[in-house]
């Protein structure tokens, strides 16, 4: 009976609440809804909109139209400056010192991204294999020393090469390898200031590349190496045949990032040799810095700028072309 208690496996159901009734038309309530939904999504993201758009979008087009001026160091005290167009890319693809610039660039990019993936990934194979506190202990060490400031970890470095007193002089002359290095200016030689840097840049990118490809590993099912090693395959053979592929977008991810990072270095080049000697640790992030901040030639540093940054933007195009042709997600 309607109104009544039913007794249903020793409990008493309970009546269900009537509904309330809707008024207007139906449909209106979910449609007034919907129509408020990309109104409330708009209003949640315009506050990191606006901070985009003051600290990104505005310096970049700010940038970019600064490029097409002849903005120097007059302009700062007087404020006048002219539009000159494309000369000062004229210019800079004109000057020896923009090309020599880009091909140290290019090559100390590559010397580095080459020693900070391969370091990286055999840090990352030995985590693999370290006990739990071994591991910890390696991991902790990793996260310190990437997070230490360039700033800070450039002047230390700097330190250590000093000659006279310097702890890497002292330790190699003590070994004996190179005879009495004591007295040694690495940032006097290029070859030794290139040493430096590098060493500097990859002890610095290893720790961010070891952890990314670790935490690949261990999701590698382990039933795939173990079948290799069934089959006979020796470690070298089952790390090139069976973990490289695994790897390979964690891979060609971290490389790419090292590119980035590693073409646009400016603070371990400039603290601990300045672009020198004689520019020859001159690449283009120094290069800039001496046209914009040192020679004042803003509009032509604005102009290196955008080409720098449109290098990057090609590299990175390529990377995202060919993970849509593979299929893989980005």
């Amino acid at each position: 009976m309607p109104g009544t208690d039913q007794a249903v496996g020793g409990h008493h159901a309970v009546p269900a609440a009537p509904r309330r009734a809707v008024t207007g038309p139906p449909g209106k309530t979910r449609r007034s809804v919907q129509g408020r939904g990309p109104l409330v999504a708009w209003a949640l993201l315009t506050p990191a909109g606006l901070v985009m758009l003051a600290v990104t979008v505005a310096p970049i087009a700010f940038l970019v139209y600064a490029s097409f001026t002849d903005y120097d160091q007059r302009s700062l005290f007087t404020g006048a400056f002219d539009v000159v167009g494309v000369r000062q890319y004229t210019d800079l693809l004109a000057d020896t010192e923009f090309w020599r610039s880009l091909v140290r660039t290019v090559v100390f990019t590559a010397a580095m991204v080459a020693g900070s993936v391969a370091i990286g990934a055999g840090v990352a194979q030995l985590l693999t294999r370290l006990g739990s506190a071994l591991r910890m202990t390696v991991t902790v060490v990793l996260i310190l020393a990437w997070a230490m400031p360039t700033v800070a970890s450039s002047m230390v470095w700097k330190w250590l090469f000093q000659p006279g007193y310097g702890v890497v002089n002292w330790l190699l002359t003590q070994l004996g390898l190179f005879g009495d290095m004591t007295d040694t200016d690495w940032s006097n030689s290029a070859p030794l200031a290139y040493t430096s840097i590098w060493l500097l840049i990859v002890w610095q990118a290893v720790p961010f590349i070891a952890l990314t490809l670790y935490a690949a590993l261990i999701q590698m099912p382990a039933e795939l190496q173990e079948a290799a090693r069934i089959d006979g395959a020796s470690e070298w053979r089952v790390w090139w045949s069976v973990t490289l592929p695994f790897l390979r977008p964690t891979l060609t991810l971290i490389t790419l990032m090292s590119v980035i990072w590693d073409f646009n270095v400016f603070n371990q080049i400039w603290l601990v040799s300045a672009g020198g000697p004689d520019s020859a640790t001159t690449t283009l992030g120094v290069f800039a810095y001496r046209t914009a901040f040192v020679a004042f030639r803003v509009g032509q540093g604005a102009a290196l700028s955008v080409i720098t940054t449109v290098l990057l933007l090609a590299i990175t195009a390529l990377y995202v072309r060919r993970l849509l042709r593979s299929g893989e997600d980005l």
